[in-house]
């Protein structure tokens, strides 16, 4: 497949410039939610039309570890390696502990049930962020049911418990996509239907303010020709984001540096591998990978 397209000589620091995209499983139907285990070796993925939970080990293998998976989307691991996932059809942040337990995380707000919880991430001090557009209360992706909330918010989830929410109610169409930056004093959202990534200052409570526009142009809101979904952030500080063609590469300095060419509209993407250094990238019907010189953020669950 194609190699990286470069927009600045800057992504040569960050892939090779003979590194290509590689198929290494297929047959699915829309494939999203990858997080990579660091001791067991293996990338969980969501499937959320197929209602089913897969895992991808690097000899190639792809297995079914849930069927029915309540649509689950984005997952990741706490300090702990318990697997927290976002599900469409429950309208729940949910815990999946290591001794087999589940526990509802997060559900309501106000009294009101969620959205859909879509992408998640936990801080260093076991603070939990999801985003909750309502794609869960639409046919195929999710279950069709009407909504409750009646906006669409980010919101935090303390060590101790509860809810917050962290951004204006009105401040987001469909927030998506989240990342830290490496040191956690910056967190990236993106809005899927607006094509804009925005970045906010992480107080010491946890709090975001001092919103401001990060990177805006990603695509025009049509799902089928790409739009900012997945997000993550490299070692660097870097911004990984799908968009039209694959994976934009998004610098400190919010420049365009480059995009990974991907044959299909991409979902999610994280890195993994013995090394840190494999992208993997869901996308429509099948799971790409691309080998690159950086490595992510290190986050709690990466030991």
């Amino acid at each position: 497949m194609a190699n990286v397209q470069a927009d600045a000589e800057a992504v040569w620091e960050l892939v090779d410039q003979d590194a290509e995209v590689e198929q290494v499983a297929t047959g699915f139907t829309f494939t999203e939610g990858p997080i990579w285990h660091p001791t067991e070796n293996h990338l969980l993925f969501s499937d959320m039309p197929g209602d089913v939970r897969r895992k991808y080990t690097p000899d190639g293998t792809v297995t079914e570890v849930m069927r029915p998976s309540n649509k689950c989307n984005g997952m990741t691991y706490d300090a702990d390696l318990n697997l927290v996932v976002c599900e469409h059809v429950t309208s729940s942040l949910v815990r999946e502990n290591t001794d087999g337990t589940r526990e509802v995380v997060a559900s309501h707000f106000e009294g009101k049930e969620l959205n859909s919880p879509n992408d998640v991430v936990v801080g260093s001090d076991g603070s939990i962020y999801f985003s909750d557009p309502w794609f869960g209360r639409m046919p195929v992706f999710g279950l069709e049911r009407e909504r409750d909330l009646g906006w669409q918010g980010v919101f935090r989830v303390p060590p101790g418990g509860g809810i917050e929410l962290v951004v204006d109610r009105d401040a987001y169409d469909q927030p998506n996509g989240l990342c830290f930056s490496p040191d956690e004093s910056l967190m990236y959202i993106n809005d899927t239907m607006r094509g804009l990534i925005d970045v906010y200052d992480v107080n010491p409570d946890g709090s975001l303010s001092n919103r401001r526009l990060f990177f805006d142009g990603i695509g025009t809101g049509v799902i089928e020709d790409g739009i900012p979904d997945g997000m993550k952030c490299d070692e660097l500080g870097n911004i990984w984001v799908t968009g039209p063609g694959g994976v934009w590469i998004i610098g400190v300095g919010g420049e365009r540096l480059g995009t990974v060419p991907v044959p299909e509209n991409v979902g999610n993407l994280t890195w993994g591998g013995s090394d840190w250094h494999t992208l993997f990238m869901p996308s429509c019907t099948s799971l790409y990978t691309l080998r690159t010189r950086v490595g992510p953020h290190r986050e709690p669950y990466m030991g």
